[in-house]
């Protein structure tokens, strides 16, 4: 297995429009899911992003979403995550073992709508990691 350290960039509901600067910017594909994708259908949320990053051959590489509404959300407390993706879940769930002491659990490690491995936590420094097992999205 390999690991990919990716930061995950945290907006209010212009995550599309990031991505799409940093893709031209940096060249590479965009890859955009949005709340509506994942079965939200709420009108004022239904376009924001659930799920986008921008991947170059140059090794650019970024993901962003748009914070939920009803998630306190500041850009100065939380910009940013750091994203552990990868292919095998039982090295995830060791590397998740070991971050999860003396953290602040945000969401179990588990099943999710999105990932059939997904959990998000702030470690001990106060830095928060999501970890993921990579699945394909719709290209757009």
């Amino acid at each position: 297995m390999t690991v990919n350290v990716t930061p995950h960039l945290n907006f209010r509901g212009n995550a599309r429009q990031a991505l799409e600067f940093y893709q031209s910017v940096f060249g590479g594909e965009l890859t955009i899911a949005s709340y509506a994708d994942m079965g939200n259908t709420a009108p004022e949320t239904a376009d924001h992003v659930a799920f986008g990053q921008v991947v170059a051959d140059n090794g650019f590489r970024v993901m962003a979403y748009d914070a939920y509404p009803n998630l306190e959300w500041d850009q100065g407390k939380d910009p940013f995550f750091v994203s552990l993706r990868g292919s095998d879940p039982a090295e995830l769930q060791g590397y998740w073992d070991k971050l999860v002491e003396g953290a602040e659990v945000r969401q179990p490690i588990g099943p999710s709508a999105w990932a059939p491995l997904y959990g998000q936590l702030t470690d001990r420094f106060g830095i928060t990691w999501v970890l993921d097992i990579a699945v394909e999205y719709p290209v757009g």
